[in-house]
């Protein structure tokens, strides 16, 4: 038997942009014949059919090579549109490729992104047993980790209940559990810690460390960096569709974010490796003292705001916007999150014109260093724009304790204000 799982031989697949979604199914093509069928009747047949003739060739990926042997745990990075989901989905036979060969062997379990591998009118429990007579289990197979997924998901009540009904957070919970129960020979997860809570997100890292521990092959796509090194034995780096590097973690992660850095001094509005529908898009980011000052960031413990500046391109009013700051230190490590849902219970509104939204912090509560922001913006729960590393920030040291002492390095990235005091036991009894 060979040592080889996966092996990716000069890889290409090609998207013609401007020609429609790309038809994996009988919802897209159905789609796509109604959009055509309501140009022709609404009288904007010729034109809208030239317009929409017109094409640009996109290789999502081009030329790629490796392998991964029996029972690795390989990470894959990259920012969007790198290729990665795209690698996946041929991987898992979602799609297919335009150049270039696949091989695979072993039973493939995969958790790609949410609406992808269960159908939305079955229930949980009938996506189980369609999930496990896709990957070749026999009933008694299933049955027998029926409950170890229900369990691991946490949809008990929820189990009758068809699959279109659930958040997205139950939906990739029951999707994971699935595909790292059902005892594939090779796992394939694409972002799973991007959905649900800290809790959710341990226990995946756990489940997928049991499953390499059994010498089974793991394939894990995630922005995590953290998560990425602490798991995987080998990292590939994906840049424009081309393996751009490959071998240990450490060293593939930090050539990552040296790379970063560099594209988040670029010019954010022109920055086109973004996710999102366009309905608003970060165009600047500003930083400002306590008197409205600009500056180039923030001073730790003084007051300090964060401003974004938001394009809104069909000029038309957006309400139901949540905006999210993930704040990264030079590491990678995400030190902690601003969030306009957290700071206010209700989403706001960005007015036809573009608006800002604003970040202030009292106190700033980072130690002097150099930290980059990645920008996360929802109108009605549905991405408009993400933009991993979008801009850089430096903190710049200050008395945040107001004794002039600060702690030693190495100690953590964020103060904490507190009080302290000495008693007798008498006191604290």
């Amino acid at each position: 038997m060979s040592d080889i799982a996966i092996r990716v031989d000069n890889l290409s697949k090609l998207y013609q942009l401007g020609a429609g979604l790309p038809q994996h199914g009988l919802r897209e093509m159905i789609q796509q014949q109604g959009v055509g069928l309501w140009r022709r009747l609404s009288g904007m047949g010729n034109e809208a059919e030239s317009a929409h003739k017109k094409t640009e060739d996109f290789w999502a990926l081009k030329d790629l090579s490796f392998e991964v042997t029996r029972g690795e745990v390989v990470g894959v990075i990259g920012r969007n549109g790198a290729g990665k989901s795209t690698l996946l989905k041929i991987l898992s036979r979602i799609t297919e490729p335009t150049q270039g060969r696949v091989e695979i062997h072993g039973r493939v379990g995969s958790l790609l992104e949410v609406g992808t591998g269960f159908h939305p009118e079955l229930t949980g429990r009938e996506n189980i047993f369609l999930n496990g007579a896709i990957l070749g289990m026999s009933q008694a197979e299933i049955r027998r980790n029926l409950e170890a997924i229900v369990d691991f998901s946490g949809i008990e009540r929820f189990l009758e209940t068809p699959v279109k009904r659930y958040s997205s957070g139950m939906y990739v919970r029951l999707a994971f559990a699935v595909a790292a129960h059902l005892q594939p020979e090779i796992l394939i997860v694409d972002e799973v810690l991007a959905v649900g809570d800290a809790e959710f997100q341990s226990k995946c890292l756990g489940k997928m460390q049991d499953v390499a521990q059994q010498g089974r092959t793991v394939l894990f796509v995630s922005h995590n960096l953290a998560a990425i090194q602490a798991l995987c034995s080998r990292t590939i780096l994906l840049e424009g569709g081309k393996l751009a590097q490959q071998g240990e973690p450490v060293e593939v992660i930090g050539s990552y974010l040296k790379k970063n850095w560099v594209l988040a001094k670029q010019e954010l509005a022109g920055r086109e490796d973004r996710t999102g529908n366009g309905a608003i898009r970060f165009a600047a980011v500003e930083f400002q003292n306590e008197s409205g000052e600009r500056q180039d960031g923030l001073q730790t413990g003084q007051t300090g705001s964060i401003n974004l500046l938001i394009d809104n391109p069909n000029r038309e009013e957006r309400q139901g916007v949540a905006i999210n700051v993930g704040v990264s230190d030079e590491q990678g490590t995400r030190v902690c999150l601003l969030s306009t849902t957290m700071s206010d219970s209700s989403t706001g509104s960005i007015p036809p014109e573009g608006g800002v939204v604003r970040f202030e912090l009292p106190k700033v509560p980072l130690v002097a260093g150099r930290y980059s922001l990645t920008l996360y913006a929802t109108v009605q729960n549905e991405v408009a724009d993400w933009v991993i590393d979008a801009a850089v920030m430096d903190v710049t040291e200050g008395d945040y304790f107001g004794t002039g002492r600060m702690p030693p390095a190495g100690q953590g990235k964020v103060l904490v204000s507190h009080r302290s005091s000495f008693h007798s036991h008498e006191v604290v009894r």
